[in-house]
């Protein structure tokens, strides 16, 4: 497949990539790649709103679930899911994709989140690794081996130049310059590493060979995006969005984003994504709602409060909804975008009104599963979600038995196509 593409590429004398044709020899992977987006909701989402009472394929939907009803059948909801030893409280947004404990003490040291983790077998084929999004500026939910957090773009305007706008032939030549002067730095980094990991004590040396990692990584992440900014960025119809200004409409820049995603996956510019949502204490501007968001979310089950905190959370999945019918109108390779593409979407909280971080909302759409069902766990004996994690990457072909806290590398009762 490789060569005859590239003989094609070489005799039209073009400068863009061409879609994979199966006629051309490409194979099913290569027609089908498969992806993964990761979205946390920092304040999670009301249980009794979200969770079916009752279980299996034939459900009946829930209040936010009724939103999803158009790709019913390519989504499982999770109850009585979580991530054990968390501690409470809002600091467990750092821990949705790594599952480290104990994230609200001061000697936390987090460890690789699940992006990252997959980043390390993909991610080359495209012109951005990974993508990482923070829709309201803050904490992103993507962290390095070494557990350091990597900031994620929280303009929706920046983030749509990056991806879709070419440079004038000046400004791809300055951009050139500024990246082999960055390779430059790294090859004298690595040069005067090297001599002071001689020096080093072995405890010292665990330390120094994460940060030669890291070194590394960006040198190799240089050198690819040379080749990338020589290489017209795609085309797409979706006007250039404004971004919105402060913090209060949680829900317009989540949308934002959302569509910036569906192009960017659509478009093949990546094949990892993360976001974190954050709410703030300003009143978003949601008809019915008069209290700020995070006030709502510490509700003491207040039936007023409650009742606005719903309206803001019916949005979020009306938002959510959007995207994944927009990844299921894309065809691909015989399937949909959406088929070929892991979604997932929970919360930090179980409730956030008292802190309570078992019993987490969950949803995964799409990717090679069985869906079309609400697996409900024991609500006083929760499920380890790393497990669903483990099947994650695996359903990205990386074979794996273990990731955070897993225990069994599977969720009992979610199963891959065959």
């Amino acid at each position: 497949m490789d060569k005859t593409r590239r003989n094609f590429l070489k005799a039209s004398g073009v400068m863009f990539a061409l879609p994979m044709f199966e006629s051309l020899g490409a194979t099913q992977k290569e027609l089908n790649p498969q992806r993964m987006v990761c979205i946390n909701n920092n304040l999670g989402l009301i249980a009794e709103n979200f969770t079916p009472q009752d279980s299996g394929k034939n459900y009946t939907p829930s209040r936010y679930l009724k939103h999803l009803q158009g790709v019913r059948n390519k989504f499982t909801s999770f109850s009585g899911v979580y991530h054990p030893d968390m501690g409470g409280g809002h600091p467990t947004e750092k821990s949705f994709l790594t599952c480290a404990p104990n994230p609200q003490l001061g000697s936390f040291k987090n460890s690789i989140s699940l992006d990252q983790h997959a980043l390390d077998y993909m991610g080359k084929e495209t012109r951005f690794s990974s993508l990482i999004m923070a829709s309201n500026g803050g904490q992103s939910l993507s962290w390095t081996r070494a557990g350091v957090p990597i900031p994620g773009h929280a303009s929706p305007a920046i983030l749509y130049k990056a991806l879709f706008v070419n440079g004038s032939e000046a400004e791809v030549r300055q951009q050139l310059i500024r990246l082999r002067m960055g390779k430059s730095i790294m090859d004298t980094v690595l040069g005067q590493a090297k001599t002071l990991g001689q020096k080093m004590t072995s405890e010292d040396k665990v330390k120094f060979d994460e940060y030669m990692t890291s070194v590394r990584e960006v040198e190799k992440q240089m050198v690819r995006m040379q080749e990338w900014e020589k290489k017209p960025k795609p085309d797409v119809s979706y006007k250039a969005p404004k971004d919105i200004d402060g913090k209060a409409d949680v829900v317009g820049k989540a949308a934002l984003m959302y569509d910036l995603m569906h192009l960017a996956l659509k478009t093949d510019s990546t094949r990892l994504i993360t976001m974190n949502m954050q709410g703030h204490f300003i009143v978003p501007p949601v008809n019915g709602v008069v209290e700020g968001y995070h006030t709502l979310s510490h509700h003491g089950m207040k039936p007023e409060k409650l009742d606005q905190l719903a309206l803001i959370e019916d949005a979020h999945m009306k938002a959510f909804a959007k995207l994944l019918k927009n990844l299921e109108g894309v065809k691909e390779g015989g399937k949909t975008l959406l088929d070929n593409t892991m979604v997932l979407y929970g919360g930090n909280m179980g409730n956030a009104s008292t802190h309570d971080n078992r019993n987490l909302p969950v949803i995964l759409a799409g990717g090679n599963f069985k869906h079309g069902q609400h697996l409900a766990y024991d609500p006083k004996k929760n499920e380890h979600l790393a497990n669903l994690y483990v099947q994650m990457l695996n359903g990205l072909g990386i074979e794996t038995e273990k990731f955070g806290t897993s225990t069994r590398g599977y969720l009992k009762g979610f199963e891959a196509k065959a």
